[in-house]
């Protein structure tokens, strides 16, 4: 191996993307990933007939990955099929109250007139203003290399203001809308990035924007497809991926990266290494502890459940929300207390709905995530984790889902496994905590700042967590590398 290669750790979509760029610049790259399969949390389980996507489940920001292809000379459509998913996702209420969200805003506005008359207008203002934070931040927040102070005087002075940074997300989307049942449906978009609407800054209703004005997107055999295309298009442009292949140190010599050591024993020299893992597991598990970098708080996490169903439900959609019946104290424990919700809103993802293969006929299989605090002293995953499935299980019973006889398989999936399979600190989904008005300005950079030719891809960096992002780390892993080799 030359030490013109570069390596990148990790096999992952901020790993892959970062290599096609790469790769499509004209160098060599050599990615080593400890797991037999690409994608990272992207992952799958197939069971007993059943399929189910253990990782992401909701894609939006098309364009994203049309121009990660583009960059490569590639069509999207050639690697992978996106399909639109209507209604997004289907929301109930304690009180037996059912929410379509839909792009369709005649049949969007005619539910929300039936359950609040006054924030039918309230509704389309808060579209354009999340229209107009997406027009205002994403050049400086989304789309380019980290923020820096200096990022404001690319904005006009008209917009300053409107970054809404702040107030709460919750503060904001009340000045909009009246109705209880609406805020806690638009503030549900905080759990995109691991966070609490009480806590996130008004700034993340950019997220509402991209679901609700451009869609959400499913790729058709699953979300692990993502995973399958990336890797694909990677090797076709050259990219060695070596697979059970785990590198357990980075190498340093004054301050420059020399290469990595595998487990087997192998040194593989090169002078720039991307890391796919989470920032501070790099830094904790493949650096020197003396460069160990001050820890930042984290997002939230999940605890997940996969459901083998044995019977068809025509009434759930292929994304459903089950809403607590208290959404501020359900944030209150997981963020203020460091608990798991005791009453917690239950997401149930059902992709045989769309994709009748990821079940035996007659059967579902369902993804259930619910929010989880990252690992901390307040609870004990593995003496309690079975207590907790069991809550889960009797909560969606007394919303009239008693599973109990109709359960083919199950499987469980802690914050302590994600942790684990994943390199998650604590278990964290999305990395940095968004909780607060900084954590733009906070997340780790791409670019070591002390350490010369190593950087970070993935949800932990900028410009932060979900596929999109993720996929949007790389290409900023991916430029600063190639503006440091020409």
């Amino acid at each position: 191996m030359q030490n013109s290669a570069i390596v990148i750790i990790g096999a992952g979509i901020g790993g892959l993307s970062a290599a096609i760029r790469l790769a499509a610049n004209g160098h060599e790259v050599i990615i080593f990933e400890q797991n037999a399969a690409p994608g990272g949390k992207m992952s799958r389980l197939q069971a007993q007939g059943f399929t189910w996507d253990r990782g992401p489940s909701v894609i939006t920001m098309r364009h994203v990955f049309e121009d990660l292809f583009k960059s490569a000379g590639r069509q999207l459509e050639d690697y992978l099929t996106l399909e639109a998913v209507d209604p997004l996702t289907r929301y109930f209420y304690p009180d037996g109250c059912v929410l379509d969200a839909t792009r369709d805003l005649p049949r969007m506005l005619a539910q929300i007139q039936a359950i609040e008359h006054r924030d039918v207008e309230g509704y389309l203002n808060f579209l354009a203003y999340t229209a107009q934070l997406h027009r205002i931040t994403g050049p400086v927040f989304i789309y380019d290399q980290p923020p820096t102070w200096r990022s404001f005087l690319r904005v006009p002075f008209q917009d300053w203001l409107r970054f809404d940074g702040l107030r709460s997300m919750d503060a904001a989307i009340r000045s909009y809308l009246q109705d209880s049942k609406l805020r806690q449906f638009l503030g549900r978009f905080a759990t995109y990035v691991g966070a609490s609407p009480y806590l996130a800054p008004a700034t993340l209703n950019v997220i509402a924007h991209v679901e609700l004005n451009q869609g959400v997107w499913y790729p058709r055999g699953g979300i692990y497809q993502i995973a399958r295309a990336f890797s694909r298009l990677a090797t076709e442009l050259g990219v060695q991926i070596h697979y059970q292949s785990q590198v357990v140190r980075i190498v340093i010599e004054n301050g420059q990266v020399q290469g990595i050591d595998l487990s087997t024993g192998e040194h593989v020299p090169t002078k720039h290494v991307i890391s796919n893992l989470d920032v501070t597991s790099t830094h904790q598990t493949l650096l020197d502890q003396t460069d160990n970098p001050q820890k930042v708080d984290v997002s939230g996490s999940g605890f997940i459940l996969l459901l083998g169903v044995a019977r068809q439900h025509p009434e759930l959609a292929h994304h459903n929300i089950f809403f607590s019946s208290d959404y501020a104290r359900e944030f209150q424990q997981i963020f203020g207390q460091g608990v798991p919700a005791e009453d917690p809103t239950i997401y149930v993802a059902i992709t045989s709905k769309t994709d009748s293969q990821h079940a035996p006929q007659g059967c579902e299989n369902w993804f259930v995530l619910v929010n989880a605090p990252p690992l901390g002293q307040h609870y004990d995953w593995s003496s309690q984790a079975d207590a907790y499935r069991q809550l889960l299980l009797n909560r969606l019973a007394a919303r009239g889902y008693d599973l109990n006889s109709t359960l083919r398989y199950q499987a469980m999936i802690t914050p302590s496994d994600l942790q684990h399979e994943t390199g998650g600190w604590l278990g964290a989904l999305y990395g940095a905590s968004s909780n607060n008005r900084w954590a733009a300005f906070k997340r780790p950079h791409n670019r070591h700042k002390r350490i010369k030719g190593l950087y970070f891809a993935g949800g932990s960096t900028h410009p932060g967590g979900g596929v999109p992002m993720v996929t949007l780390s790389g290409k900023v892993a991916a430029e600063m590398v190639l503006a440091d080799t020409d």
